[in-house]
């Protein structure tokens, strides 16, 4: 089963610019490694600050592989001071299965 995650994120007042371009680095080298599916980059439309990132792996040890990537680690070294937040927020999602559902009325 693919493993998917959505990180959330607020850049610090000025610190917009540095962030996009440590995220288009960081998103081409992601979007390389083996067993990764989608990486996509999105900031809110009412709030551009606010980094939403939608990230889906082939599997629980493609996901494993990137944990131990070696560009992760210098990624959220220089990501760390230039956000609002102590570090990104993680939320794993799991697919529903919509054809198990019974058809509504």
């Amino acid at each position: 089963m693919s493993k998917t995650l959505f990180a959330q994120f607020t850049a610090r007042e000025g610190a917009q610019d540095e962030v996009a371009r440590l995220l288009r680095d960081y998103a081409a080298r992601v979007r390389e490694e083996n067993g990764n599916l989608l990486f996509d980059v999105y900031t809110k439309a009412s709030q551009p600050r606010s980094y939403w990132i939608f990230e889906v792996y082939e599997d629980e040890a493609a996901f494993q592989r990137h944990l131990k990537a070696p560009h992760g680690g210098p990624f959220n070294a220089a990501l760390g001071p230039l956000i609002e937040e102590h570090a990104s927020r993680l939320t794993f999602l799991d697919p529903v299965d919509l054809t198990s559902l019974a058809p509504m009325a």
